[in-house]
């Protein structure tokens, strides 16, 4: 019976040397082969000029890469790039963004096909949650991205954001992995400090990251900072409670030394209220930390809407001027293609046809 063949892409460089010396193949052509599946992204042996004939086929004979699919990709008017990237042969669709601003080419990307986790406010967490992606395919994301930020834009690629769908520390192990890869000088080199894992919430993994000393940044989706109304709107915080993720946050950043980003969509009439800053402000200062105040972008169901400008503005000067807090106001990009924080999936046909149907 034939030995079943191993994704090559899920082997670190050390793993790989191994795999190589028991091919009876010499260890420096592990080196060799990491660079050309990750600094060249070479998705074929055969491509491989350097290692010869012989390992070529040992490989193509034990091993196979994953890889995406682009099945769709929308420009919107502010030159945000959406793109739908197909897995497992396009029986599923996953949703990567491009975001050019002034300042930074930042790539969006996801961690899972679909959502278990259900936020009230957001598309994806409507979709069925199938599975998680392989490091590869995170990094496949980054690459095509960072590709498009070249082609179209004549820019490199600046930062990294896991904010697409899913929750990454519920993928920790092919997440970690995939920021290892982007951050090897064997692979894309960048720095871990352009790169941030945005979580809703989960107490015992943010420790986790804490234990493991990562090095790139952290986010936390917080959107309210009473207990009462994070319930309402994130299912999640009934078991990882405000009590709870800011003992793993101090945790975290007594670990590794990094401040935190705490995610804050501010929806009308719900959380913009200054009683709302006062309680964001009490709870961001048990570490350091700075505040992405986000403009709600509305999803089909009507539930919420977006708070008022003058609210917002209003509600960002209070933490500054009156709590010393670092405040940034993030407005929406890619609204008109629902590429916006929120609405990934949202009006996608291929994700309608190929996710939801589970």
């Amino acid at each position: 019976m034939a030995t079943q063949r191993i994704n090559i892409r899920q082997l670190n460089l050390e793993e790989l040397k191994a795999h190589i010396v028991g091919l009876g193949e010499p260890a420096f052509r592990a080196k060799q082969v990491y660079e050309w599946i990750w600094k060249k992204q070479v998705h074929d042996f055969e491509q491989m000029a350097n290692i010869g004939k012989s390992l070529q086929e040992k490989l193509a004979e034990a091993y196979f890469f994953d890889s995406l699919t682009v099945e769709d990709q929308q420009v919107s008017v502010d030159k945000t790039i959406k793109c739908a990237f197909g897995v497992d042969g396009q029986a599923q669709v996953i949703e990567g963004v491009l975001i050019p601003t002034t300042s930074r080419m930042t790539a969006c990307i996801s961690s899972q096909v679909g959502c278990s986790l259900a936020c009230e406010f957001c598309a994806t967490g409507r979709l069925k949650m199938m599975r998680n992606l392989t490091a590869g395919e995170i990094v496949d994301q980054v690459v095509y991205l960072k590709n498009l930020a070249t082609s179209n834009y004549d820019t490199n690629l600046s930062n990294i954001v896991y904010m697409g769908m899913g929750e990454p520390l519920l993928n920790y192990k092919n997440v970690v992995r995939s920021a290892e890869i982007l951050t090897d000088p064997n692979g894309l080199a960048m720095s871990p400090k352009r790169i941030t894992v945005s979580t809703a919430g989960i107490a015992k993994m943010i420790k986790k990251l804490g234990d493991d000393d990562v090095k790139f940044n952290l986010a936390l989706s917080l959107h309210a900072a009473n207990d009462k109304k994070r319930d309402q709107i994130m299912d999640i915080n009934e078991s990882n409670n405000l009590e709870a993720l800011s003992e793993a946050l101090v945790y975290f950043h007594e670990k590794t030394g990094s401040r935190v980003t705490f995610e804050y969509i501010i929806f009308k009439d719900f959380n913009d209220q200054l009683e709302d800053a006062r309680e964001l402000a009490d709870f961001a200062k048990a570490v350091p930390c700075k505040i992405n105040i986000i403009e709600y972008n509305p999803i089909d169901d009507g539930k919420f809407q977006q708070a008022n400008r003058e609210k917002v503005d209003a509600f960002a000067a209070f933490l500054e001027e009156k709590c010393n807090l670092i405040v940034n106001v993030r407005r929406s990009r890619g609204k008109d293609i629902d590429a916006a924080c929120g609405q990934l999936a949202n009006k996608n046909k291929m994700m309608d046809k190929r996710v939801l149907k589970g």
